[in-house]
């Protein structure tokens, strides 16, 4: 019997050109269609909630594939990481209803993180999981700016220009900074999110945190609705998904 299997997958983004299947080099899609062909003997063919790009990392992505395997939904995670390489993990999974998308459904919220180690030097351990940022930085004006991008905003001047995406409103429900010691984390939850948008804004919020931009030069910006009024994209070894957050009952997302 044919049944939708939902897992949880963490990565380091390192060593992949992203999230989706494409030409010119191994995607952690790919990976995963590859392995559990193996495990199940059948044309597997998974669809995944959030599309990172090349370089970036994630704690809980979300996809779905169908199936007629014989193993236990919420044993299928298991089984999984005994084929899958040590820079991916199935973290979770369980069986959904047949239709059950994770690119459209209601009340999902998803949450990223934005890692930069501020210092005078780089920290070779950090540098595959953060941005180096060797200028001083006022985390408290960088809270200042992000307060203005909180609620519901046409978030144009936050999203790469090749995207194909017309309408360009997002909700984000909150923004909180961190810092501690040269460690800075800015951490983003919305309803979702534009191509390149949260590398943006954390390259914006960089330059308000160095001095080039005002907290209030965000507001500016956003108003604007031109990618160009915005800083550059932070590189993307910084990015996490963090995670996604459904409304349906029985699914915890770690």
């Amino acid at each position: 019997m044919m049944k939708r299997i939902r897992i949880v997958v963490a990565y380091d983004g390192t060593a992949y050109c992203g999230w989706q299947i494409q030409p010119n080099g191994i995607t952690v899609e790919e990976v995963l269609n590859q392995k559990l062909r193996k495990l199940t003997g059948e044309d597997i063919h998974i669809i995944g909630a959030s599309r990172t790009d090349s370089g970036v990392h994630a704690l809980g992505n979300v996809a779905v594939f169908d199936t007629e395997s014989k193993i236990p939904p919420k044993r299928m995670a298991y089984a999984l990481n005994q084929k899958l390489p040590e820079d991916i993990v199935a973290v979770q999974s369980d069986e959904v209803p047949p239709g059950w998308h994770p690119r459209y459904q209601t009340n999902v919220t998803k949450t990223y993180e934005y890692h930069i180690y501020n210092a005078s030097f780089p920290n070779p351990l950090k540098r595959r999981y953060s941005a180096f940022v060797s200028f001083p930085m006022d985390v408290e004006k960088m809270r200042q700016g992000a307060c203005y991008l909180v609620g519901e905003h046409d978030f144009t001047s936050f999203c790469n220009i090749r995207t194909n995406t017309e309408d360009t409103v997002r909700r984000i429900d909150g923004i909180e900074i961190e810092r501690t010691g040269a460690d800075i984390i800015i951490r983003i939850t919305g309803n979702g999110f534009l191509y390149n948008m949260v590398r943006i804004i954390a390259g914006t919020l960089i330059r308000v945190g160095r001095g080039f931009y005002t907290p209030e030069k965000v507001k500016e910006i956003l108003d604007a609705r031109k990618r160009t009024e915005a800083g550059v994209t932070a590189p993307p070894e910084g990015l996490v998904l963090v995670g996604i957050a459904y409304g349906d009952a029985g699914f915890e997302r770690r």
